[in-house]
């Protein structure tokens, strides 16, 4: 089983999520968790070889452990985009086999690519061969018709075989036609026995599980039962304390104080600040600060203090703070 930085992290890890895992929420991110395997939104391989979109690539230091999750099918495109990931340093190179959305599948890439498993092999093969951080697959265990628990040993089987040894598998058929991406993370069912057996069948892949997984309490129970890894989606997103702000000691053992909301924000601050110095707007920022005091007295004022004011020119730090005597002068 491989081992390194990247592979230790993913015992938790926080999906690719468009629109949401930008640079920014990372960055919040890694202020709850230490150890959490991070994600970048899904680059598409042509947007940095062609485009030259090199400015997704951007990411602080302090995000490490992080993970470049790519798309694309062509071979000697991914290799080159790979290649940039490597060299801009990223701990991990991951293939999306995963998104379902009509857009990914006009670029004949995502989950679409289950049905051509060759083809992914060839594409981690080139990828492999460009860099020298480990190169990874997100996959789900099938899609539309296809018979999972045919289609999912084989696709492991010839991609490993390309020299893949990580691989996150969402614990659902992806619907190609019919179902829209939103639908497609909920209506499918479950099948985490199957992802299980793939562990029994694949005991030297380091396997995680994904799809479904709301709680920490769940993610442990998915380890317990066997496997290498967890990646929380949604739940990480919305609920950023309650995921992440326990797992250094909840997940990864480390006898270390749980991190709170309050935590994240003054740390966040001298980021914000910067960000503004550099002529950025607070709300790329803050938006994903919204879900920091889920569930506690406060967070309704929290959101609203930030939702209003955070497009408002020349917001800045003060906003914050004065969301954040909101939370604290309740909780007091």
């Amino acid at each position: 089983m491989p081992s390194n930085a990247a592979t230790e992290a993913a015992r938790l890890s926080s999906a690719p999520m468009m629109d949401w895992t930008d640079r920014h929420c990372r960055f919040l991110h890694r202020q709850l968790s230490r150890h959490a395997l991070l994600y970048t939104e899904m680059v598409t391989a042509p947007a940095l070889v062609r485009g030259g979109a090199l400015h997704l690539l951007e990411f602080s230091p302090q995000e490490h452990p992080v993970a470049l999750q790519l798309g694309g099918s062509d071979p000697n495109e991914l290799a080159q985009a790979a290649k940039l990931g490597a060299e801009a340093g990223y701990d991990e190179i991951n293939l999306n086999v995963g998104c379902p959305s009509d857009r990914v599948q006009s670029g004949t890439f995502g989950a679409v690519l289950m049905k051509d498993p060759d083809l992914v092999a060839e594409c981690c093969s080139a990828m492999i061969g460009a860099v020298g951080v480990e190169v990874t697959v997100k996959c789900r265990i099938g899609v539309d018709d296809q018979e999972p628990q045919e289609v999912l040993p084989e696709f492991l089987a010839r991609v490993s075989a390309a020299g893949v040894e990580r691989f996150t598998i969402h614990a659902r058929k992806a619907w190609l036609k019919g179902l829209s991406p939103k639908e497609n993370r909920d209506i499918p069912p479950l099948d985490y026995d199957l992802v299980r057996q793939m562990k029994e069948t694949f005991p030297a892949l380091h396997l995680s599980v994904n799809g479904g997984v709301g709680t920490l309490a769940e993610a442990q129970k998915l380890l317990e039962a066997g496997f290498d890894g967890v990646m929380l989606g949604r739940a990480a997103y919305h609920q950023p304390v309650d995921i992440l702000g326990s797992a250094d000691r909840f997940i990864f053992e480390e006898d270390t104080p749980d991190r709170t909301g309050k935590d994240a924000v003054r740390a966040m601050l001298p980021y914000i600040e910067a960000h503004l110095t550099e002529g950025g707007k607070l709300h790329q920022i803050t938006r994903h600060m919204l879900g920091l005091f889920a569930g506690q007295p406060g967070a309704r004022a929290w959101r609203r203090v930030l939702s209003q004011g955070a497009t408002r020119p020349g917001a800045g730090p003060e906003l914050v703070e004065e969301a954040l005597a909101e939370v604290t002068g309740v909780v007091a």
